[in-house]
């Protein structure tokens, strides 16, 4: 009676019954829909009406289903042997588990369940009852990675190998490499790593070649981890197939080459950047993965405090002067910066990015990338943006003196300027443009604020285990003498066992009030500096890490990772 009431009810009416769309909304989707042929769930949650989690909660209210929770519990492998992966995909569903009361009965996690279609057809597949249960499309493709990706992928991989068995020579490889790039094993493999890295929450793919294999490695949280290994008679066909669709020279095996690749995983765009290197068994290939729509948050989501905040919030404010945001690679910098340019992307400003290369589009923002080709570097780029009349300027990074000395100009007649620099704390960004040839007068005039900053992993909140702190801890801590608990990793399934899930930022934010401004210009060292900011409120990396322990969002040992060299 249940799957029959459903069966009158459609998801637009449900999600309109809850008030989580309009009545317009629902035209426009329907309209998408008719074009592109997909889902009503799919084309609302891809054009960004909604999210699937508020999609999922909706028809969980409205139907009475359960939501079910594909991270913390663990498929059995006699209930997901019942059915083809291609089938689960097509319908996007996953087993669930067993009724507790009847095992003729499967409870099935479903995207739409109200799809009577998948219903039955999975019905008679395993000629058992199917009762549906909500989860969200991102969340049912992430587990049918985690129980089946790396079967399918080795089932790939030994398709293209049994196709190729007799090809041993070097120029039979070459002929394999460029007359069947496109054939549908490695097609599906490269597909295969990029779908699965992108379910994984990761920053970068590394295929490598070794001497008897490709080992590929995902960067998860900032940490790599092997997720599957191939036969070296692989590595051409799989660079050969990045080379072609990331638009590089097939031919060209001894020089490095870049290339980009978009690449739509559950119907989110990705843009991959991709970077090869001859080493001496083959081309290494790494790819730095970004989701065009995560470099642009909400600043509460960047991990700021109350206190960072209002520092955030007050150094923005500047009218003119240079904003830095600085930290090593894969910071989250970029993520800073975009955010500040949303906060202050208004209608009555002009602001002008010059990129290399440009990392998201932003609405409302006018973005240059360079082309060193073309003779279009940063420093020719500013030249001409200066003459655009610009209220607010984004350089991606000051590599050089020229850069750093337009920056300083344009900051100190009326210009907001904000960029990013490879620097370790605040007060070393200043020594290191001193370093560049801007005199310290001009700097202290020209600099408004400085970001440093480090990414932590954050630990499991469902696996994480309290313990308390050692004496050796608590020094690092600054609490000798106290009783303090702190959190270490344990790892289970909500984590894939490594004990930390997400990452959140540290930041030291250095306010350059008029005291600082009178210890730059007099020519202060960076420890001066830092001494003049800790006087005016500011906190070093290293206060932030220490209170992130202590709250338990994050373990010592990675506390000790960004406060190494503090």
């Amino acid at each position: 009676m249940g799957l029959n009431s459903r069966r009158k009810i459609r998801i637009g009416d449900i999600l309109l019954n809850e008030g989580v769309i309009t009545n317009e909304q629902l035209e426009k989707a329907l309209e998408i829909q008719k074009e592109k042929k997909k889902r009503l769930g799919e084309v609302l949650v891809d054009e960004g009406i909604i999210t699937d989690d508020i999609m999922a909660d909706a028809l969980c209210h409205q139907l009475g289903l359960d939501r079910a929770d594909l991270t913390e519990t663990r498929i059995p492998d006699d209930l997901l042997s019942l059915f083809d992966v291609d089938i689960l995909k097509k319908y996007v569903a996953i087993p669930y588990a067993y009724d507790s009361k009847n095992v003729n009965i499967i409870r099935m996690a479903m995207a739409d369940p109200m799809d009577m279609l998948a219903i039955d057809d999975l019905s008679m597949i395993t000629n058992r009852m199917i009762d549906p249960m909500v989860s969200t499309s991102r969340e049912i493709m992430t587990a049918i990675d985690r129980y089946f990706g790396n079967s399918e992928a080795i089932k790939a991989a030994k398709s293209y190998e049994e196709e190729r068995a007799d090809l041993f020579q070097d120029d039979e490889v070459e002929r394999m490499m460029k007359e069947d790039v496109n054939s549908s094993p490695i097609v599906q493999l490269v597909n295969t790593i990029i779908e699965q890295a992108v379910r994984q929450r990761t920053s970068d793919i590394h295929i490598e070649a070794l001497e008897r294999n490709v080992r590929v490695r995902y960067r998860i949280d900032g940490a790599l981890h092997e997720r599957m290994t191939y036969s070296i008679k692989l590595l051409p066909a799989i660079v050969a197939r990045l080379k072609v669709v990331g638009g590089m020279d097939i031919s060209e095996k001894r020089k490095p080459q870049d290339g980009r690749i978009t690449s739509f995983v559950d119907g989110r765009e990705y843009d991959i950047r991709v970077s090869i290197l001859p080493t001496v068994y083959g081309e290494k290939v790494v790819m730095r993965i970004t989701n065009k729509n995560a470099l642009t948050r909400d600043k509460a989501e960047l991990g700021f405090d109350e206190h960072d905040l209002k520092l955030f919030d007050h150094i923005l404010s500047n009218p003119h002067g240079i904003i830095l945001v600085t930290g090593p690679t894969g910071s989250g910098k970029s993520t800073t910066l975009y955010t500040a340019l949303s906060e202050l992307n208004t209608e009555d400003v002009n602001i002008i990015t010059v990129e290399d290369p440009v990392e998201a589009n932003v609405a409302g923002i006018n973005q240059v990338q360079t082309n060193a080709k073309a003779g279009l570097t940063f420093a020719a780029a500013l030249r001409s943006i200066l003459r655009q009349d610009p209220d607010i300027i984004m350089i991606g990074e000051i590599r050089d003196g020229e850069t750093a000395n337009i920056a300083v100009q344009a900051s100190i007649t009326g210009h907001l300027v904000v960029s990013t620099l490879h620097t370790n704390s605040a007060a070393s960004t200043i020594t290191r443009l001193a370093d560049m040839g801007i005199p310290m007068y001009m700097i202290a005039d020209a600099t408004v604020g400085i970001i440093a900053q480090r990414l932590v992993r954050r630990l499991c909140p469902r696996c994480k285990r309290k313990r308390p702190a050692t004496p050796e801890e608590l020094e690092l801590l600054y609490l000798e003498g106290y009783q303090v608990d702190i959190y270490e990793p344990v790892g289970c399934a909500n984590c894939d066992n490594n004990g930390y899930k997400g990452r959140i930022g540290v930041y030291e934010i250095m306010d350059v009030t008029p005291h600082v401004k009178k210890v730059i210009a007099e020519n202060g060292d960076a420890e001066h500096i830092k001494q003049a900011a800790l006087e005016d409120g500011m906190r070093t990396l290293r206060m932030s890490a220490t209170q992130y322990v202590i709250d338990g969002v994050t373990s010592i040992d990675e506390m000790r990772k960004v406060s190494f060299e503090m």
